[in-house]
């Protein structure tokens, strides 16, 4: 499927797309998602995949490409259409066994996807990464009883966090979404922890998965681990502060880390857990700290979509667990006006071409709020 945009000369564009399986979709190891930015020429701006992996689990998978403004660069510079396009993926080389229960089915997913963009600075700045972004130290995590806080079915509805022990209860082959505000200079830390279920003795790989993205939904860091009734836990990667020249680092764990605002934690426990261990639901603690003095962001040249920053609002937001995807941060969004939604349209999507499927339209207005729902057969589309 190709979706069109038009894009101006120096705003970086980021494009988050997120499939959506069935939740009793056979899904093999290398089913997923493809995607690609590219310019009116075909030219290739930039790359981004999502796999089912190991886990072989029905879950949501994003991805995300982005049209970075840069002064080294001399293709995707300008004005003009650009094309996203997202297929369908398999990989023929995978591991996992041809037998039917082995492969994929044929039905339709689901796709949601966000724009957002950011214009250039007023003032040029260093184009080099901070000094110690990979040394970072990792964070005690917060000790005490977890309060209750039950995640959101989407990043739409994803709870929030603040600072604290949270916990939650998961049923195998759900997915919980939470989201933490982090502003400019501070740091964000997450241990995930799982309870024990009722059986031991059997042994699930990739059971647990925990992601994490940006306020774009760009992905920052993932991890798994595996279960076997016992009590696990584990820790996102050190990460470093939040700092606008994070994003010329070379790896997705440090330039993800670009912009303040709402980052999110994915949880995925994998439907074997509740066959293996005999739990339809299974405890999950989340211990989320925040560190370091807030800074001031950048400055901009333009208006951010969203606005990159946190706000008091959002703060009380993950005092008091509010759900809903809104994006944290300064922009027109924060007074949750439905007329200045319509009156204002900072970037038009226009679904251009769907082979097999027709020619579909469709007009996103205050692009990173909103979502586009189509479907991605099991062929490219």
């Amino acid at each position: 499927m190709y979706y069109r945009l038009e894009l101006k000369a120096k705003d970086t564009a980021y494009v988050s797309v997120t499939a959506l399986p069935g939740p009793r979709a056979r899904v093999a190891y290398g089913d997923g998602i493809r995607l690609s930015l590219q310019d009116a020429d075909g030219f290739t701006c930039d790359m981004g995949s999502a796999r089912i992996g190991s886990a072989q689990s029905p879950r949501p998978l994003t991805a995300a490409v982005k049209r970075q403004i840069a002064p080294d660069q001399k293709k995707c510079q300008t004005a003009g259409t650009y094309y996203v396009v997202v297929e369908r993926a398999t990989d023929s080389r995978s591991p996992v066994s041809s037998s039917p229960e082995k492969t994929s089915s044929s039905e339709d997913w689901d796709l949601e996807l966000y724009v957002a963009s950011e214009p250039a600075l007023a003032k040029a700045g260093s184009t080099l990464p901070p000094q110690d972004t990979d040394s970072a130290p990792q964070q005690q995590p917060p000790v005490g009883a977890p309060l209750p806080r039950a995640g959101g079915s989407s990043f739409g509805t994803a709870r929030a966090l603040g600072k604290g022990v949270w916990g939650d209860r998961i049923r195998a082959g759900q997915t919980r979404f939470y989201r933490v505000p982090v502003d400019w200079g501070q740091r964000l830390s997450a241990t995930l922890e799982l309870g024990s279920g009722t059986r031991t003795g059997d042994f699930v790989t990739s059971a647990l998965i925990m992601e994490l993205f940006n306020p774009v939904r760009g992905p920052v860091e993932d991890h798994d681990i595996p279960y076997d009734g016992r009590q696990k836990s584990m820790t996102l990667s050190a990460l470093p502060p939040v700092t606008y020249e994070n994003r010329y680092a070379a790896f997705d764990r440090l330039s993800g880390m670009r912009f303040a605002g709402w980052y999110y934690l994915v949880v995925h426990l994998d439907p074997d857990v509740g066959k293996r261990f005999g739990a339809e639901e299974t405890g999950l603690t989340l211990r989320v700290g925040v560190a370091g003095e807030r800074r001031q962001g950048p400055a901009y040249a333009g208006t951010a979509r969203p606005g990159f920053g946190v706000t008091e609002r959002d703060e009380e937001a993950s005092r008091n667990g509010a759900g809903g995807g809104g994006s944290a941060g300064r922009g027109p969004e924060s007074d949750g006006s439905a007329a200045a939604s319509e009156h204002t349209m900072a970037m038009k999507v226009l679904a251009a071409a769907g082979i097999g499927t027709g020619t579909v339209l469709v007009a996103v207005l205050w692009v990173w709020r909103a979502v586009a729902r189509r479907r991605v057969g099991r062929a490219s589309v």
